[in-house]
């Protein structure tokens, strides 16, 4: 079984670097939320694409997690099927997975850790955590997939 370990927080964009690297673009969508069942297909800044079916148990900081690699024409006909979708530019920086949600003009990071009690330095960008905060799940964020 997998196991995500993870923590969320709201970012202070104007403390980020400047030169941030190039970004990955996420659409993701939702088959279920209880369980969580998404569907992301990734297009790489480098025009490749990939996609994946996840599935998430219950929980804030640990949770199960079931991910599969799915062909990305499988991924597009699956979106279209979901109810709440979302966009979003995914950056990796340091031990940080940096997310720009275009639309809201929201970032949040998040560290996967390898125990909840890990411990690991904060950079000057990172503002307060939203972990517990079902606000700024992904689920949450997404918005209801427009008809069309």
């Amino acid at each position: 079984m997998g196991l995500e370990i993870e923590r969320k927080f709201l970012v202070k964009k104007e403390l980020l670097p400047k030169q941030l690297p190039e970004g990955d673009e996420l659409e993701q969508g939702y088959l279920s939320v209880e369980p969580t069942v998404r569907v992301r297909l990734v297009t790489g800044h480098d025009g490749t694409r990939h996609a994946e079916l996840t599935i998430k148990g219950r929980g804030q900081v640990s949770r199960p997690e079931f991910n599969y690699p799915i062909p990305h024409e499988d991924a597009e006909a699956l979106l279209r099927m979901c109810s709440r979708t979302l966009r979003k530019v995914r950056r990796e920086l340091g031990r940080f997975t940096l997310d720009h949600f275009r639309e809201r003009d929201l970032w949040l990071a998040e560290i996967e850790l390898g125990d909840e009690r890990e411990s690991f330095e904060r950079p000057a960008w990172l503002a307060e955590e939203v972990t517990h905060d079902p606000d700024y799940s992904n689920s949450r964020l997404a918005t209801p997939r427009r008809a069309g």
